[in-house]
């Protein structure tokens, strides 16, 4: 498979439509530039591998890829859309299911209070500091945006300081067309604080002013990310996975 530059693959948007509530790869790469692109071949491509932060997503025709393309492209977290289920379990047959819960936005968004005083606001560019100072575990947070520094000046993020440090920030983890699925991590010091749902909603209610809808992925047993999504205004959408592949499972939940 050839790297192409991102501005060059547009045309591939349908392969990723239509969306739905959760992990967007495949749009998120197209949409923010954010993120590496591999096709079978260029030009006319077939098929396509996208990734981001360690979040994979495929597009186009399975048929044009083979299982060796797959194994030499493919590592991360990946959504296992249906067209590509047979292929990804032959290539990689002891990957790792993890279990997911999506959830979709239902009406208004439920602002929040915090417990404890803090300064809620939009991140800026100048805050890629703080965001490198969070916890090593929290990292994350800022991947599919190539880093703090992408993230502070995404205009995707809000963050909620305390003492002038930053203690929480809830980011468009994935923007699609229609969708953007929402992240939040909060500093240990702070957790319980109330601080994670007052940032996520200022986020929802900036991603409905974008005419899009808010999103949340979690896993089934995340009880105190479930509860936050239930708070905001989040319901159901349904029961998924995503596939682990060369590398180890979370310790930190990611939602």
């Amino acid at each position: 498979m050839q790297r192409i530059g991102i501005d060059h693959a547009q045309g591939l948007r349908q392969w990723f439509r239509p969306e739905r509530p959760g992990p967007l790869t495949g749009m998120h790469v197209l949409q923010t530039s954010q993120g590496s692109l591999r096709v079978d071949r260029w030009p006319a491509p077939r098929a396509c591998v996208v990734e981001t932060g360690g979040n994979v997503g495929l597009g186009g025709d399975p048929e044009a890829l083979s299982v060796h393309d797959v194994r030499a492209a493919v590592s991360g977290f990946v959504e296992p859309s249906r067209r590509f289920e047979g292929l990804l379990g032959e290539a990689f047959p002891n990957a790792v299911r993890w279990p997911r819960v999506i959830l979709r936005h239902s009406g208004a968004v439920v602002q929040q209070e915090a417990r404890r005083a803090a300064t809620v606001r939009l991140l800026q560019a100048e805050d890629a500091a703080a965001i490198r100072r969070l916890e090593r575990e929290l990292a994350w947070i800022s991947v599919t945006w190539g880093g703090p520094d992408g993230l502070a000046r995404s205009g995707y993020a809000w963050g909620a300081f305390v003492d002038g440090s930053l203690a929480s920030v809830a980011c468009s983890f994935f923007v699609g067309e229609e969708y953007e699925d929402i992240g939040v991590v909060t500093s240990n010091e702070y957790r319980g604080t109330g601080l994670a749902p007052v940032c996520a909603a200022r986020l929802a209610t900036d991603v409905i002013g974008r005419r899009r809808s808010p999103s949340w992925s979690t896993s089934p047993d995340n009880v105190q990310s479930l509860r936050v999504a239930e708070k905001l205004g989040f319901v159901v959408d349904r029961e998924d996975y995503l596939l682990i592949v060369g590398r180890p499972s979370p310790q930190v939940e990611r939602h």
